[in-house]
């Protein structure tokens, strides 16, 4: 992958980034971890695998950590970025509770980067499940208030309801929700505002290189798998983990989102008050021309012909 960005980002203005991704769930979170490797403002300085075993029938019980741990490194390759960073395997089931963790080296990795005594801040990027986040909390503690989670998942508010990444673990959301870790929220309604049309994606992403023909093909490939099924559309996708790279891009005085109170997750998803509850950034909408557009240019100036 050939870097042909004609600027650079002052060093006081990046961030250290951990991506936490379930890779091989759908086809969006792909773009999104592409997106994340092309953008000078983070420091990516690791890819955690995470599980999605709520859709666990294709791979089977236990194995659908290893299958975004796989395409994790599948991406990579695709990149020209093999051996470039740290990608660790993930746990591999939902917490049992809300006081065990499943150790892992993802859960690891969290806490050594966030117990470095570096300047710069961490966020970790959270695109599915909140499991290897949790487990880290679980097992130190300490590492809350040195963190700001970026996390896609959850309804809307007040009420919630089922979401497809908080259902995955809703143990570990409310191990989250309960800790002091910094929190930017992007829920269903907002994260479903990143629609892009596969003709769109036909003329802006398949032309860029082995990378971009992969992601064209490999959404293309799922949108005929579940052709006859409700969902998706038929000519349109949603790529809603885009905004955990997006939310760091907006100007951070547009003030876009809301302090709500974090709620006690009900196993049905819904939302109950939580007693002593803290504040936490749940974000209103996004900017997706910037962040569509900012995808696009970096993958056509990245990996174009």
């Amino acid at each position: 992958m050939k870097n042909a960005l004609q600027f650079q980002v002052p060093p006081r203005k990046r961030v250290r980034m951990i991506v936490d991704t379930d890779c091989k769930n759908e086809a969006d979170d792909q773009f999104a971890l592409a997106h994340h490797l092309m953008t000078p403002m983070l420091d990516v300085r690791g890819i955690n695998a995470a599980h999605f075993e709520a859709q666990k029938a294709v791979y089977g019980e236990g194995n659908t950590m290893q299958a975004s741990y796989d395409e994790i490194l599948n991406m990579l390759e695709l990149m020209d970025l093999t051996g470039r960073y740290r990608v660790c395997r993930g746990c591999r089931h939902p917490l049992a509770d809300e006081s065990t963790p499943e150790d892992s080296e993802a859960a690891r990795l969290i806490i050594e980067e966030a117990m470095r005594d570096e300047p710069t801040p961490l966020f970790v990027a959270l695109q599915g499940t909140l499991t290897n986040l949790a487990s880290a909390l679980l097992l130190e503690p300490a590492i809350a208030p040195r963190l700001t989670a970026i996390w896609i998942g959850g309804d809307q508010y007040p009420e919630g309801g089922w979401e497809f990444n908080l259902n995955q673990d809703i143990h570990a959301a409310n191990v989250v929700f309960a800790s002091g870790v910094a929190v930017w929220q992007i829920p269903k309604p907002v994260y479903k505002m990143m629609n892009v049309s596969l003709a769109e994606l036909q003329r802006r992403v398949a032309p860029c290189g082995r990378v971009g023909a992969y992601l064209f093909r490999q959404m293309v490939e799922l949108n005929d798998r579940l052709g006859e099924m409700s969902w998706p559309h038929g000519e349109t996708w949603c790529i809603g983990d885009q905004p955990t790279v997006g939310v760091l891009l907006e100007d951070q005085e547009r003030q876009n989102y809301t302090m709500r109170r974090t709620p006690l997750v009900r196993p049905d998803c819904t939302y109950a008050p939580r007693p002593g509850a803290r504040e936490i950034r749940v974000y209103d909408t996004v900017d997706v021309r910037l962040t569509l557009e900012d995808f696009y240019a970096k993958l056509a100036l990245f990996c174009g012909e």
